[in-house]
Order: C-alpha cells, then sequence, then structure tokens
C-alpha cells in the first residue's frame, strides 16, 4: 500500500520521535516538533507512539491512497478534507482506497502531523526514519516529500475509527505564548538590567523560524558585562569559546535576537546562551507562527522537573483516553 503524493505542500517531512544518541558526532536529536501531537495521532490510529507519520508546516499535502487506510491528523488548526468532505481533527478517520486527503487553510498552529495506521515505512537511518533535510538523511529519499512521491505505508491491523481526542487533551500555546526558561551557565554574562528585560519585554516569534531553531523579536537589547576577550572566542560581547549547545538552549548572537535551538539545531558553538527552555515546553514552540507575543518566563530546577513530571502525566491521560 502507498499513499501518492498529488501535492507536497510548503515544506512536509517525514518524521518519527528523532534518533537521539548521535548529538556527540553533530547529528541532531531530528523527529517531530510537536512530539506530543505525533505520539497522540500515532495512538489514535492503533500505531506504535514512535512510528513515522508526516510533519506540515503551514500549509498540508494533498494524499490519494491506493488501499483502505485509517489516518489520523493532530496539531495545528486545519481543516481536514477526505474527497473535499470536511472531517474532525484529533479523530481516527476511515480512507478508502481512490480517496484523497487534503487540507484547507491553516487557522491556528503551525504544524500538523497525518498518521496512518502502519506508519511511513521507509528505511531507517541511525534508528530512526526522521527526515534531516541539511544533511539528506531519513526520511523519504533525505527530503522533504516532492509532487508524484509513492509513500510506502506498514502493514496495519486497521483500528477502530472514530475515536477521538477529547479537547482538555489537546496541548497548545497560549496567546501571548509563555515559555518556562532555565538561566544558564553564561546567564553572568549579561548584566543585571538585562536579567530583568529578558523575562519582562514581550517578544516575537520572527520569520526565520524553523526546524532548526525559532528566531524572536521585540525585547530589549541585552547589555553584557565587560570582559576582556577570551582566547578562542569571537570579539562580539555574545561570543564565547566554543561550547556544547543543548536542545532548547537560547543564543543570543550580538545581544539583539534570541534563538531557541530546536528539533535539527547544530551541536555546538561559539554564542552564549542566556537559559534553556524546558522540555515540556518545546512542543510548544513548534506551533508558534511568525508574530506571536511570546513571554519567557523565569523558573528554577524545581519547577523545571515539576514541568516535566507534569508532561509526563499529560501524556499518560492521552494514552489511557485512547486504550
Amino acid at each position: 500500500m502507498t499513499a501518492r503524493v498529488l501535492n507536497p505542500g510548503l515544506s512536509t517531512t517525514v518524521q518519527d520521535l528523532g534518533r537521539p544518541g548521535y548529538f556527540h558526532l553533530g547529528i541532531p536529536i531530528g523527529g517531530a516538533m510537536d512530539n506530543l501531537a505525533l505520539r497522540a495521532a500515532n495512538l489514535l490510529v492503533g500505531n506504535d507512539e514512535g512510528a513515522a507519520g508526516l510533519e506540515a508546516v503551514f500549509t498540508g499535502p494533498e494524499l490519494e491512497f491506493t488501499a483502505d487506510a485509517l489516518v489520523a491528523v493532530t496539531g495545528a488548526d486545519m481543516p481536514i478534507k477526505i474527497d473535499g468532505q470536511e472531517q474532525p481533527s484529533w479523530t481516527a478517520l476511515r480512507v478508502k482506497a481512490g480517496q484523497v486527503l487534503s487540507f484547507g487553510f491553516l487557522k491556528a498552529g503551525a504544524r500538523i502531523y497525518v498518521a496512518v495506521a502502519g506508519g511511513i515505512d521507509v528505511p531507517e537511518a541511525l534508528g530512526s526514519r526522521s527526515t534531516y533535510p541539511i544533511g539528506a538523511l531519513g526520511g523519504f529519499k533525505g527530503r522533504p516529500i516532492a509532487k508524484g512521491d509513492e509513500l510506502p505505508i506498514g502493514k496495519a491491523t486497521l483500528a477502530r475509527d472514530g475515536r477521538s481526542l477529547p479537547e482538555p487533551l489537546r496541548r497548545c500555546p497560549a496567546m501571548p505564548a509563555e515559555l518556562r526558561v532555565l538561566p544558564g551557565l553564561y546567564w553572568h554574562r549579561i548584566v543585571e538590567g538585562s536579567h530583568r528585560s529578558f523575562f519582562e519585554d514581550t517578544w516575537k516569534v520572527a520569520p526565520e523560524a524553523d526546524r532548526m531553531g525559532y528566531r524572536f523579536r521585540g525585547g530589549a537589547r541585552l547589555e553584557f558585562v565587560e570582559r576582556q576577550q577570551p582566547f578562542g572566542a569571537g570579539s562580539d560581547p555574545s561570543n564565547i569559546v566554543d561550547s556544547c549547545y543543548p536542545y532548547g538552549s537560547i543564543q543570543v548572537p550580538g545581544g539583539t535576537e534570541p534563538i531557541i535551538l530546536h528539533r535539527d539545531a547544530v551541536s555546538g558553538g561559539g554564542y552564549f546562551m542566556v537559559g534553556t527552555v524546558v522540555s515540556a515546553d518545546m512542543d510548544l514552540i513548534g506551533q508558534l507562527q511568525p508574530n506571536t507575543p511570546t513571554r519567557f518566563v523565569r523558573i528554577d530546577m524545581a519547577a523545571a522537573l515539576q514541568a516535566r513530571a507534569d508532561r509526563a502525566a499529560l501524556l499518560n491521560r492521552v494514552r489511557e483516553a485512547l486504550h
């Protein structure tokens, strides 16, 4: 069985939960930007949570199925259609052979996730089917899908259609978005006034927001503590001797525009990091559109650990609702 790509959308890639374990070699974790949405889509169609599906940003693909299938679409609010008839999101939907799955215009959020019973059965690369386009690794031939592609679908026993995830379990960003941040190792590099302004100001998502990182604008420029340029570091006050970049870390080149490093980001470099967004909020970033107002919220380690526990509890509630 295959899904024939009639229209790929703006940028649609095969993604699963990523390939952890290779960051020290410069290969990013990859995987779905909104991890929870992909897990939910897979559970709806009876797949393992880590099965490969499609991630589409801003516009959805148009897919024709060569055999009966069960699909679910989660994530952003984007009208779902089967042969032109609108269908509910976050719901298991039956698609008959020859029917076409398509999408309307985006209403809210940024990324949708399309799961098909059996999963997108492309070859694994380093233990994952996720697409890393810059490295031409994984996914469908190492690139976003294109018109005319035939996406292989794995074998599956079709689960019951009509199952839906209750709305309270569908996590979406608030407005303005709030991202919890733990100050990092280089927090001392900026002055006390910048400590306050970074968290007090409202920032906006810049157009330069993708799988590598989300850039933000509009807040006050960060001022740096004076120092003597270290050997091996650049001359800009934001430069450091090269360091590792954790997933979710926030670098601020020149002190002007924070960049949150996401699933396909590089693993190290020469810019200081003001802090790190907690893992529990990284899914939300993948659903932020350009110009979305955003606040950074300062928390401590205890609150970060609690946020992780709360997200794990939410995921367990999703599992319970769909089993």
